[in-house]
């Protein structure tokens, strides 16, 4: 007996998230999604706004010093490691038996370098592509290599 497989599009970026999967017609439609709790701070709201400052060593002159870490990135690494938390749970439930990521490319290796062995075998192809903002109807041409054709009833 062959085992139907449920293919599920993980379609992220640094501060949003959304679960696709195909519908009983193959059309795509989102499951879940959810944004970073952080997706709209300022910097001053994430952590000091302005540069840390010192002395030069022979006058009294003051310079800024930059920041080791920028405080966006930061929080978009955060949300990349949550979204593969979520990945990896939602395959243990065995919410899905194959796994399409869809990312820009360094939230796509920040996810990817955080699923779980179990998770990283259903890997099936990733997109290094932002399509968070891209309606359901409008995500076929971009993911139709892993996805049947919409067969609509007349």
């Amino acid at each position: 007996m062959v085992q139907n497989s449920i293919p599920c599009f993980v379609i992220a970026d640094g501060g949003r998230v959304r679960f696709v999967f195909p519908a009983d017609d193959n059309a795509l439609h989102t499951r879940d999604a959810s944004d970073a709790p952080h997706l709209h701070d300022q910097s001053s709201d994430l952590g000091s706004d302005k540069p840390g400052r010192s002395f030069e060593s022979g006058s009294v002159t003051r310079h800024a010093i930059a920041p080791k870490h920028d405080m966006h990135e930061m929080e978009k690494q955060k949300f990349a490691h949550t979204v593969a938390r979520k990945v990896c749970d939602l395959s243990a439930t065995n919410g899905f038996s194959e796994l399409i990521l869809v990312a820009p490319a360094h939230i796509l290796s920040e996810i990817q370098d955080h699923l779980d062995m179990t998770t990283a075998a259903k890997l099936v192809g990733t997109l290094a592509k932002d399509l968070t903002k891209v309606p359901d109807d409008a995500l076929y041409p971009h993911l139709k290599k892993w996805v049947q054709p919409t067969h609509r009833v007349a």
